[in-house]
């Protein structure tokens, strides 16, 4: 759209980015969180919501797992115009997302893309077994000294050990960029330009960067950290969006997943189960056979 209307202009409705009170939102699309969108157009009335011609929701299944997003989509759903075009996207389309969908866009048209399990049928998937978090690293480190890997996405539970992990490949010499929620909406951008670019070859983040970032480069996601929901139960929507920003463009990928508890490994399992989709264990210690996983 940008490239065929050069004066397209984009404000970013997110915490952090202030406006002056009274201001008047010029831009033509406004991209930002339910909260911060429904506060601009309830309380401080830097949008008119009348005036809207298309309304988005993107990401329903995460909107409806996430405390007040649900409610706060509605609320702005009911300030607009009837003849507004509502669009809703999902990753999955569970009774959730379907009742959700209803509230949002009644009578809709609905289009289906691709089932998951042909995402995963151009990824190879495997486990390692690790005891703690220095193993797991040890491990990053013999695959990296094994095997060609042109960029690598590695994706970790927290921001400590996002920040951790990334000083830590920094000191062996790596290219690495550093992505986690707290940074300010252009440093994000500035962050996934440069790792376009390839300016690094490596980027530790949190489930910031789970969904929606396609680099064509990537041949490797490694989960750091096994993702979980906030009930400490496999989160494997996220997994697959994970694991999907490799295998894409045509290209076969590489998945490679630490495990360093009981917990984890059962987590583990319950992944398998969901895509039933066999998960092979690696041993990062035979160089021999990480060189075989890249053939």
């Amino acid at each position: 759209m940008g490239k065929f209307y050069p004066e397209l202009k984009l404000a970013y409705a997110v915490r952090g980015n202030k406006l002056e009170r009274g201001q008047k939102i010029s831009e033509h699309i406004v991209i930002g969180t339910p909260g911060t969108v429904l506060d601009w157009c309830a309380k401080l009335k830097f949008i008119d919501p009348k005036k809207i011609k298309v309304f988005v929701l993107d990401e329903a299944d995460v909107m409806i797992a996430t405390q007040g997003h649900q409610d706060q989509s509605i609320r702005i759903q009911r300030m607009l115009p009837r003849n507004c075009q509502m669009l809703l996207f999902s990753a999955t389309f569970e009774d959730s997302v379907w009742k959700f969908a209803q509230k949002v866009v009644p009578d809709p048209n609905i289009i289906k893309l691709k089932r998951e399990e042909e995402t995963l049928d151009t990824i190879k998937q495997y486990y390692v077994l690790c005891n703690n978090r220095d193993e797991k690293f040890q491990a990053l480190c013999n695959l990296y000294g094994a095997i060609t890997i042109a960029q690598a996405m590695i994706f970790c539970h927290t921001r400590k050990t996002a920040s951790w992990l990334a000083a830590e490949l920094s000191k062996e010499g790596h290219q690495v960029a550093l992505l986690s929620g707290e940074m300010m909406v252009e440093q994000r951008a500035a962050v996934i330009e440069r790792f376009r670019e390839g300016k690094e070859k490596v980027l530790v983040t949190t489930n910031v960067c789970a969904r929606g970032i396609d680099v064509e480069q990537v041949s490797v996601v490694i989960n750091f950290d096994l993702p979980v929901d906030k009930d400490g139960n496999p989160d494997n929507e996220t997994y697959l969006h994970r694991i999907g920003r490799t295998g894409r463009f045509g290209k076969r990928g590489l998945a490679v997943n630490m495990v360093d508890s009981k917990h984890s490994m059962n987590i583990l399992n319950r992944i398998q189960e969901h895509f039933n989709k066999k998960i092979e264990r690696l041993d990062t210690d035979d160089l021999d056979e990480i060189e075989k996983i890249a053939n």
